[in-house]
Protein backbone atom coordinates (compact mmCIF):
# COMPACT_ATOMS: atom_id res chain seq x y z
CA UNK A 1 0.00 0.00 0.00
CA UNK A 2 1.41 3.41 -0.96
CA UNK A 3 2.19 5.80 1.88
CA UNK A 4 0.36 9.11 2.16
CA UNK A 5 3.63 10.98 1.50
CA UNK A 6 4.09 9.13 -1.80
CA UNK A 7 0.41 8.90 -2.73
CA UNK A 8 -1.10 9.88 -6.07
CA UNK A 9 -3.29 12.31 -4.14
CA UNK A 10 -0.36 14.40 -2.92
CA UNK A 11 2.14 13.90 -5.75
CA UNK A 12 0.73 13.22 -9.20
CA UNK A 13 0.00 16.19 -11.44
CA UNK A 14 1.25 18.77 -8.93
CA UNK A 15 3.61 21.65 -9.71
CA UNK A 16 3.88 23.51 -6.37
CA UNK A 17 2.80 22.39 -2.91
CA UNK A 18 3.27 24.95 -0.14
CA UNK A 19 3.07 23.38 3.35
CA UNK A 20 2.64 19.83 2.13
CA UNK A 21 3.87 18.50 5.49
CA UNK A 22 1.09 20.37 7.30
CA UNK A 23 -1.54 18.80 5.03
CA UNK A 24 -0.07 15.34 5.57
CA UNK A 25 -0.28 15.81 9.36
CA UNK A 26 -3.87 17.00 9.17
CA UNK A 27 -4.92 14.02 7.05
CA UNK A 28 -3.06 11.59 9.29
CA UNK A 29 -4.84 13.12 12.28
CA UNK A 30 -8.18 12.33 10.62
CA UNK A 31 -9.11 15.95 9.83
CA UNK A 32 -11.60 16.64 7.06
CA UNK A 33 -9.98 19.37 4.96
CA UNK A 34 -11.84 22.31 3.49
CA UNK A 35 -10.44 22.65 -0.02
CA UNK A 36 -11.07 25.83 -1.96
CA UNK A 37 -11.17 26.06 -5.73
CA UNK A 38 -12.19 29.28 -7.41
CA UNK A 39 -13.43 29.89 -10.95
CA UNK A 40 -14.22 33.23 -12.51
CA UNK A 41 -17.10 32.26 -14.84
CA UNK A 42 -16.05 34.39 -17.79
CA UNK A 43 -17.05 31.95 -20.55
CA UNK A 44 -19.38 29.05 -21.27
CA UNK A 45 -17.20 25.98 -21.81
CA UNK A 46 -14.78 24.12 -19.57
CA UNK A 47 -11.84 22.41 -21.29
CA UNK A 48 -9.48 19.56 -20.40
CA UNK A 49 -7.22 22.36 -19.14
CA UNK A 50 -9.81 23.41 -16.53
CA UNK A 51 -10.38 19.74 -15.72
CA UNK A 52 -6.81 19.23 -14.44
CA UNK A 53 -7.63 20.98 -11.15
CA UNK A 54 -11.14 19.49 -11.04
CA UNK A 55 -9.69 15.97 -11.33
CA UNK A 56 -7.37 16.69 -8.37
CA UNK A 57 -10.39 17.94 -6.43
CA UNK A 58 -12.17 14.68 -7.25
CA UNK A 59 -9.28 12.74 -5.68
CA UNK A 60 -9.67 14.76 -2.48
CA UNK A 61 -13.46 14.34 -2.59
CA UNK A 62 -13.08 10.57 -2.99
CA UNK A 63 -10.79 10.63 0.07
CA UNK A 64 -13.58 12.19 2.13
CA UNK A 65 -12.61 15.87 2.16
CA UNK A 66 -14.94 18.85 1.68
CA UNK A 67 -14.68 20.63 -1.66
CA UNK A 68 -15.73 24.29 -1.72
CA UNK A 69 -16.35 25.46 -5.26
CA UNK A 70 -16.16 29.23 -5.38
CA UNK A 71 -17.66 31.11 -8.29
CA UNK A 72 -16.18 34.58 -8.62
CA UNK A 73 -19.43 36.37 -9.32
CA UNK A 74 -17.81 39.58 -8.07
CA UNK A 75 -14.21 39.12 -9.27
CA UNK A 76 -15.35 38.02 -12.75
CA UNK A 77 -16.77 41.51 -13.16
CA UNK A 78 -13.37 43.00 -12.32
CA UNK A 79 -10.91 40.93 -14.33
CA UNK A 80 -7.89 38.88 -13.30
CA UNK A 81 -4.74 40.34 -14.89
CA UNK A 82 -2.92 36.99 -14.71
CA UNK A 83 -1.20 36.29 -18.02
CA UNK A 84 -2.98 39.18 -19.73
CA UNK A 85 -1.28 41.99 -21.62
CA UNK A 86 -4.25 44.28 -21.24
CA UNK A 87 -7.23 44.87 -18.98
CA UNK A 88 -9.97 42.26 -19.42
CA UNK A 89 -13.43 43.19 -20.66
CA UNK A 90 -15.87 43.74 -17.81
CA UNK A 91 -18.84 41.33 -17.68
CA UNK A 92 -22.31 42.09 -16.36
CA UNK A 93 -23.62 40.28 -13.28
CA UNK A 94 -26.28 38.50 -15.35
CA UNK A 95 -23.62 37.19 -17.77
CA UNK A 96 -21.50 35.94 -14.88
CA UNK A 97 -24.41 34.12 -13.16
CA UNK A 98 -25.43 32.48 -16.43
CA UNK A 99 -21.86 31.26 -17.01
CA UNK A 100 -21.62 29.99 -13.41
CA UNK A 101 -24.68 27.80 -13.91
CA UNK A 102 -23.16 26.30 -17.06
CA UNK A 103 -19.80 25.72 -15.35
CA UNK A 104 -21.48 23.88 -12.46
CA UNK A 105 -23.29 21.54 -14.84
CA UNK A 106 -20.01 20.71 -16.58
CA UNK A 107 -18.10 20.31 -13.28
CA UNK A 108 -20.69 17.65 -12.46
CA UNK A 109 -19.05 15.41 -15.06
CA UNK A 110 -16.05 15.20 -12.73
CA UNK A 111 -17.23 15.99 -9.19
CA UNK A 112 -20.21 14.80 -7.19
CA UNK A 113 -21.80 18.24 -7.03
CA UNK A 114 -24.40 17.04 -4.51
CA UNK A 115 -21.59 16.80 -1.93
CA UNK A 116 -19.73 20.03 -2.59
CA UNK A 117 -20.30 23.48 -1.17
CA UNK A 118 -21.01 26.06 -3.86
CA UNK A 119 -20.38 29.67 -2.86
CA UNK A 120 -20.32 33.03 -4.67
CA UNK A 121 -17.84 35.69 -3.62
CA UNK A 122 -20.28 38.45 -4.47
CA UNK A 123 -22.13 37.44 -1.30
CA UNK A 124 -19.38 38.92 0.90
CA UNK A 125 -17.26 41.15 -1.34
CA UNK A 126 -20.25 43.30 -2.23
CA UNK A 127 -20.89 43.85 1.50
CA UNK A 128 -17.42 45.13 2.43
CA UNK A 129 -17.18 48.75 3.54
CA UNK A 130 -14.41 50.98 2.20
CA UNK A 131 -12.72 50.86 5.61
CA UNK A 132 -12.70 47.05 5.47
CA UNK A 133 -11.21 47.11 1.96
CA UNK A 134 -8.44 49.44 3.19
CA UNK A 135 -7.78 47.09 6.10
CA UNK A 136 -7.28 44.17 3.68
CA UNK A 137 -5.17 46.27 1.29
CA UNK A 138 -2.83 47.14 4.18
CA UNK A 139 -1.65 43.54 4.21
CA UNK A 140 0.50 44.16 1.11
CA UNK A 141 2.80 46.82 -0.32
CA UNK A 142 2.78 48.34 -3.80
CA UNK A 143 6.27 46.89 -4.32
CA UNK A 144 4.95 43.39 -3.72
CA UNK A 145 2.31 43.87 -6.41
CA UNK A 146 4.77 45.35 -8.90
CA UNK A 147 6.97 42.27 -8.56
CA UNK A 148 4.49 40.34 -10.67
CA UNK A 149 5.93 39.53 -14.09
CA UNK A 150 2.85 40.55 -16.07
CA UNK A 151 2.85 44.01 -14.48
CA UNK A 152 6.56 44.40 -15.22
CA UNK A 153 5.88 43.46 -18.84
CA UNK A 154 3.06 45.99 -19.09
CA UNK A 155 5.27 48.77 -17.68
CA UNK A 156 8.07 47.84 -20.09
CA UNK A 157 5.66 47.87 -23.04
CA UNK A 158 4.03 51.13 -21.96
CA UNK A 159 0.67 49.43 -21.40
CA UNK A 160 -1.81 50.54 -18.77
CA UNK A 161 -2.37 48.87 -15.40
CA UNK A 162 -5.74 49.58 -13.85
CA UNK A 163 -5.57 50.13 -10.08
CA UNK A 164 -8.51 47.76 -9.69
CA UNK A 165 -6.25 44.99 -10.96
CA UNK A 166 -3.97 45.50 -7.96
CA UNK A 167 -6.96 44.70 -5.79
CA UNK A 168 -7.86 41.47 -7.61
CA UNK A 169 -5.34 39.25 -5.72
CA UNK A 170 -6.54 40.78 -2.45
CA UNK A 171 -10.14 39.89 -3.23
CA UNK A 172 -9.21 36.35 -4.22
CA UNK A 173 -7.12 36.06 -1.06
CA UNK A 174 -9.89 37.39 1.16
CA UNK A 175 -12.25 34.73 -0.25
CA UNK A 176 -10.33 32.19 1.84
CA UNK A 177 -11.45 33.91 5.05
CA UNK A 178 -15.24 33.29 4.88
CA UNK A 179 -14.53 29.87 3.35
CA UNK A 180 -12.03 29.01 6.15
CA UNK A 181 -9.90 27.16 3.60
CA UNK A 182 -7.28 24.63 4.72
CA UNK A 183 -5.98 24.20 1.17
CA UNK A 184 -6.46 26.09 -2.07
CA UNK A 185 -5.86 24.53 -5.48
CA UNK A 186 -5.29 26.34 -8.77
CA UNK A 187 -3.15 26.47 -11.91
CA UNK A 188 0.49 27.54 -11.83
CA UNK A 189 -0.54 30.90 -13.29
CA UNK A 190 -2.51 31.51 -10.09
CA UNK A 191 0.36 30.96 -7.63
CA UNK A 192 0.66 34.63 -6.62
CA UNK A 193 -3.09 34.99 -6.12
CA UNK A 194 -3.28 31.78 -4.09
CA UNK A 195 -0.40 32.95 -1.87
CA UNK A 196 -2.31 36.14 -1.08
CA UNK A 197 -4.85 34.17 0.90
CA UNK A 198 -2.22 33.16 3.48
CA UNK A 199 -1.31 36.55 5.03
CA UNK A 200 -4.92 37.72 4.79
CA UNK A 201 -6.17 34.67 6.70
CA UNK A 202 -3.46 35.26 9.31
CA UNK A 203 -4.56 38.91 9.62
CA UNK A 204 -8.10 37.68 10.40
CA UNK A 205 -6.92 35.19 13.02
CA UNK A 206 -7.06 32.05 10.88
CA UNK A 207 -4.38 29.46 10.19
CA UNK A 208 -2.91 30.24 6.72
CA UNK A 209 -4.05 27.83 4.02
CA UNK A 210 -1.72 25.45 2.23
CA UNK A 211 -1.38 26.07 -1.51
CA UNK A 212 -1.25 23.53 -4.33
CA UNK A 213 -0.84 24.36 -8.01
CA UNK A 214 -1.34 22.02 -10.95
CA UNK A 215 0.42 22.36 -14.33
CA UNK A 216 -1.22 24.14 -17.25
CA UNK A 217 -2.21 21.58 -19.88
CA UNK A 218 -0.73 22.34 -23.27
CA UNK A 219 -3.18 22.71 -26.14
CA UNK A 220 -3.64 20.33 -29.06
CA UNK A 221 -0.95 22.26 -30.95
CA UNK A 222 1.60 21.18 -28.33
CA UNK A 223 2.87 24.75 -28.04
CA UNK A 224 0.62 27.02 -26.00
CA UNK A 225 -1.63 26.66 -22.97
CA UNK A 226 -4.99 25.16 -23.92
CA UNK A 227 -7.23 28.08 -24.82
CA UNK A 228 -10.49 28.63 -26.68
CA UNK A 229 -9.14 31.84 -28.19
CA UNK A 230 -6.27 29.90 -29.80
CA UNK A 231 -8.58 27.10 -31.00
CA UNK A 232 -6.27 24.46 -29.46
CA UNK A 233 -8.72 23.13 -26.90
CA UNK A 234 -10.73 20.01 -26.11
CA UNK A 235 -14.00 20.90 -24.35
CA UNK A 236 -15.35 18.45 -21.79
CA UNK A 237 -18.73 18.87 -23.50
CA UNK A 238 -17.28 17.88 -26.90
CA UNK A 239 -18.82 14.90 -28.66
CA UNK A 240 -16.83 11.68 -28.46
CA UNK A 241 -15.96 11.91 -32.16
CA UNK A 242 -14.64 15.46 -31.84
CA UNK A 243 -12.68 14.51 -28.73
CA UNK A 244 -11.08 11.56 -30.51
CA UNK A 245 -10.07 13.62 -33.53
CA UNK A 246 -8.66 16.47 -31.45
CA UNK A 247 -6.62 14.18 -29.20
CA UNK A 248 -5.25 12.24 -32.17
CA UNK A 249 -4.01 15.58 -33.56
CA UNK A 250 -1.75 16.40 -30.61
CA UNK A 251 2.02 16.02 -31.18
CA UNK A 252 3.70 12.97 -29.67
CA UNK A 253 5.74 15.22 -27.37
CA UNK A 254 2.56 16.28 -25.52
CA UNK A 255 1.22 12.77 -24.89
CA UNK A 256 2.90 12.10 -21.56
CA UNK A 257 1.52 15.32 -20.05
CA UNK A 258 -1.98 14.47 -21.28
CA UNK A 259 -1.73 10.98 -19.77
CA UNK A 260 -0.55 12.42 -16.44
CA UNK A 261 -3.07 15.25 -16.15
CA UNK A 262 -6.13 13.90 -17.98
CA UNK A 263 -6.10 10.17 -17.14
CA UNK A 264 -5.36 7.78 -14.28
CA UNK A 265 -3.07 5.53 -16.34
CA UNK A 266 0.19 4.15 -14.89
CA UNK A 267 2.86 6.58 -16.14
CA UNK A 268 5.66 3.99 -16.17
CA UNK A 269 3.65 1.80 -18.54
CA UNK A 270 2.57 4.85 -20.53
CA UNK A 271 6.17 5.96 -21.17
CA UNK A 272 7.03 2.46 -22.39
CA UNK A 273 4.01 2.39 -24.71
CA UNK A 274 4.81 5.82 -26.15
CA UNK A 275 8.38 4.73 -26.88
CA UNK A 276 7.28 1.48 -28.53
CA UNK A 277 4.31 2.70 -30.57
CA UNK A 278 3.31 6.38 -30.33
CA UNK A 279 0.19 5.97 -32.47
CA UNK A 280 -1.22 3.13 -30.36
CA UNK A 281 -0.41 5.16 -27.24
CA UNK A 282 -2.34 8.12 -28.65
CA UNK A 283 -5.34 5.90 -29.42
CA UNK A 284 -5.25 4.65 -25.82
CA UNK A 285 -5.08 8.26 -24.59
CA UNK A 286 -8.09 9.27 -26.65
CA UNK A 287 -10.11 6.26 -25.52
CA UNK A 288 -9.34 6.76 -21.81
CA UNK A 289 -10.32 10.43 -21.91
CA UNK A 290 -13.55 9.68 -23.74
CA UNK A 291 -14.36 6.85 -21.30
CA UNK A 292 -14.08 9.34 -18.45
CA UNK A 293 -16.47 11.91 -19.95
CA UNK A 294 -18.74 9.47 -21.81
CA UNK A 295 -18.37 5.68 -21.41
CA UNK A 296 -16.37 2.73 -22.76
CA UNK A 297 -18.88 1.81 -25.47
CA UNK A 298 -18.94 5.36 -26.82
CA UNK A 299 -15.14 5.44 -26.74
CA UNK A 300 -14.86 2.27 -28.82
CA UNK A 301 -17.40 3.59 -31.32
CA UNK A 302 -15.45 6.85 -31.69
CA UNK A 303 -12.29 4.86 -32.38
CA UNK A 304 -14.01 2.90 -35.18
CA UNK A 305 -15.36 6.08 -36.77
CA UNK A 306 -11.92 7.70 -36.63
CA UNK A 307 -10.27 4.68 -38.23
CA UNK A 308 -12.89 4.55 -40.97
CA UNK A 309 -12.51 8.23 -41.74
CA UNK A 310 -8.77 8.78 -41.43
CA UNK A 311 -7.03 5.44 -41.60
CA UNK A 312 -9.14 3.93 -44.38
CA UNK A 313 -8.24 6.70 -46.75
CA UNK A 314 -11.19 9.07 -46.63
CA UNK A 315 -8.38 11.60 -46.35
CA UNK A 316 -6.47 11.50 -49.69
CA UNK A 317 -2.87 10.32 -49.80
CA UNK A 318 -1.83 13.20 -52.03
CA UNK A 319 -2.65 16.86 -51.51
CA UNK A 320 -0.85 20.18 -52.09
CA UNK A 321 1.68 21.40 -49.54
CA UNK A 322 1.70 25.08 -48.62
CA UNK A 323 4.52 26.73 -46.67
CA UNK A 324 3.79 29.54 -44.20
CA UNK A 325 6.71 31.61 -42.96
CA UNK A 326 4.95 33.04 -39.88
CA UNK A 327 4.61 31.22 -36.54
CA UNK A 328 0.85 31.67 -36.74
CA UNK A 329 -1.81 32.80 -39.20
CA UNK A 330 -5.51 33.62 -39.00
CA UNK A 331 -7.76 30.84 -40.23
CA UNK A 332 -9.49 33.18 -42.69
CA UNK A 333 -6.21 34.13 -44.36
CA UNK A 334 -5.10 30.51 -44.42
CA UNK A 335 -8.25 29.45 -46.27
CA UNK A 336 -8.48 32.34 -48.71
CA UNK A 337 -4.98 33.76 -49.25
CA UNK A 338 -2.67 30.79 -48.71
CA UNK A 339 -4.70 27.85 -50.03
CA UNK A 340 -7.15 29.73 -52.29
CA UNK A 341 -9.99 27.56 -50.97
CA UNK A 342 -12.29 30.60 -50.98
CA UNK A 343 -12.46 33.79 -53.02
CA UNK A 344 -12.33 36.10 -50.00
CA UNK A 345 -12.18 36.27 -46.21
CA UNK A 346 -15.93 36.83 -46.17
CA UNK A 347 -16.45 33.59 -48.09
CA UNK A 348 -14.06 31.79 -45.73
CA UNK A 349 -16.06 33.12 -42.79
CA UNK A 350 -19.22 31.53 -44.25
CA UNK A 351 -17.43 28.19 -44.69
CA UNK A 352 -16.50 28.21 -41.00
CA UNK A 353 -20.03 29.10 -39.96
CA UNK A 354 -21.27 26.21 -42.13
CA UNK A 355 -19.14 23.87 -39.98
CA UNK A 356 -17.10 22.41 -42.86
CA UNK A 357 -13.61 23.65 -41.92
CA UNK A 358 -11.26 21.36 -39.98
CA UNK A 359 -7.67 21.79 -38.87
CA UNK A 360 -5.96 18.42 -38.49
CA UNK A 361 -9.31 16.77 -37.81
CA UNK A 362 -10.53 19.41 -35.36
CA UNK A 363 -13.56 21.43 -36.41
CA UNK A 364 -12.97 25.18 -36.46
CA UNK A 365 -15.93 27.15 -35.13
CA UNK A 366 -14.33 30.51 -34.32
CA UNK A 367 -13.59 32.76 -37.31
CA UNK A 368 -10.90 34.53 -35.25
CA UNK A 369 -8.91 31.36 -34.60
CA UNK A 370 -5.14 31.76 -34.89
CA UNK A 371 -3.50 28.66 -36.39
CA UNK A 372 -0.06 27.78 -35.02
CA UNK A 373 2.34 26.68 -37.76
CA UNK A 374 5.31 24.40 -37.11
CA UNK A 375 7.66 22.19 -39.11
CA UNK A 376 5.34 19.17 -38.88
CA UNK A 377 2.79 19.38 -41.71
CA UNK A 378 -0.86 19.38 -40.66
CA UNK A 379 -4.03 19.13 -42.70
CA UNK A 380 -6.52 21.87 -43.55
CA UNK A 381 -9.83 20.45 -44.77
CA UNK A 382 -12.66 22.48 -46.29
CA UNK A 383 -15.70 20.41 -47.11
CA UNK A 384 -15.29 16.89 -48.49
CA UNK A 385 -12.99 17.64 -51.41
CA UNK A 386 -10.52 20.37 -50.47
CA UNK A 387 -7.41 19.27 -48.56
CA UNK A 388 -3.98 20.83 -48.05
CA UNK A 389 -0.92 20.16 -45.94
CA UNK A 390 0.42 23.20 -44.13
CA UNK A 391 3.86 23.61 -42.59
CA UNK A 392 6.49 26.24 -41.95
Amino acid sequence: MESLENSTLLNRGIADFIEKDKIIKKIQAGEKLRIKFGIDPTGCDLTLGHAVALRKLKQFQDAGHQIVLLFGTFTAQIGDPTGKTQTRKILTKDEVLKNAKTYLEQAGKILDVSKIEVVYNGDWLEQLSFAEVLNIAGTFTVAQMLERDMFQDRIKNNQEINLVEFLYPLMQGYDSVPIKADLEIGGTDQLFNLHCGRPIQKKFGQEPQAVMTVPLLVGTDGLDKMSKSLGNYVAINDTANDMFGKIMSIPDTAMEQYFELATDEDLVLVRKKIAENPRDAKVLLAKKIIEFYHDQKTSEKAEKIFIQKFVKKEIPDEMPLFKVTEDSIGILNLISSVCNFSESNSAARRLIKDGIVRWNGQQIIDVNTEIKIDSEAKILQVGKKKFARISR
